[in-house]
């Protein structure tokens, strides 16, 4: 099978510098966003993309747009890889938060797996729609490769997830920062390795070259011939 997919966190936003939660908020992109984007699709211009997927947010649907735009290829929008909402701390500052919400902001630096603020998402609620979601797209497209546009959260709940990584220290233990690129490839949809993380090199004018799928230095699951039927779960 090996399918690979470019997972993307979306480019810089108007409120990246001012450290404000704002998952569930629509902000659109900056313009050092949208150049960083530009960069990393002049960098994956000559990989074959057969599909991009993207968040439903603006600054997702637009960084996926600018990354594909060299391959002419649609975004298909995702609900399930949407931004972790943050409920009533939504566009507030991490200061005001921990000065408004002392036992909430607590709470979540404790725990922001099973925690969540007032009307806001836990990681596990994202992790809930968020790996089904990728899932489904790694089954779509079998054996080809995949533009995967998503948010800093989310990501690394999802690589947590696919890791087997302890996803109470996601957000000790990942970073992302704008337009980072990950490549996961995927056996099949229940095995994947991380060949690539939060790799920003594109921001500079030539780049790093794209990792080849891995085939030494593997266990013995990704050179096994069983099929996936066989395999375990």
């Amino acid at each position: 099978m090996n399918t690979r997919i470019f997972l993307v966190r979306h480019g810089a936003t108007i409120l990246t510098a001012e450290d404000r939660f704002a998952g569930a908020t629509d902000v659109p992109l900056s313009d050092e966003g949208r150049e960083q984007a530009r960069r990393l699709g002049a960098r994956l211009s000559s990989e074959k993309l057969a599909a991009v997927y993207a968040s439903p947010m603006g600054r997702t649907m637009e960084t996926a747009s600018l990354v594909a735009e060299p391959h002419g290829l649609p975004v298909q929008p995702r609900d399930g890889l949407r931004e972790i909402s943050h409920g009533r701390w939504e566009q507030l500052t991490r200061r005001e938060v921990e000065q408004q919400f002392a036992e909430e902001a607590a709470a979540w630096d404790a725990d922001p797996y099973s925690f969540a603020p007032s009307g806001g998402e836990s990681g596990l609620a994202v992790t809930a729609r968020a790996l089904p979601a990728l899932l489904d797209i790694v089954r779509a497209n079998p054996g080809k490769q995949v533009l995967v546009v998503s948010h800093k959260a989310t990501i690394r709940l999802l690589l947590s997830s696919l890791l087997g990584f302890d996803p109470r220290r996601f957000r000790d233990n990942l970073d992302q920062n704008p337009a980072a690129l990950n490549i996961v490839d995927f056996k099949d949809p229940v095995r994947a390795r991380l060949t690539l993380f939060n790799d920003t090199s594109h921001y500079t004018a030539a780049g790093m070259a794209i990792p080849a799928v891995p085939t030494a230095r593997l266990s013995k699951w990704w050179h096994s011939s069983t099929p996936n039927s066989a395999l375990p779960m």
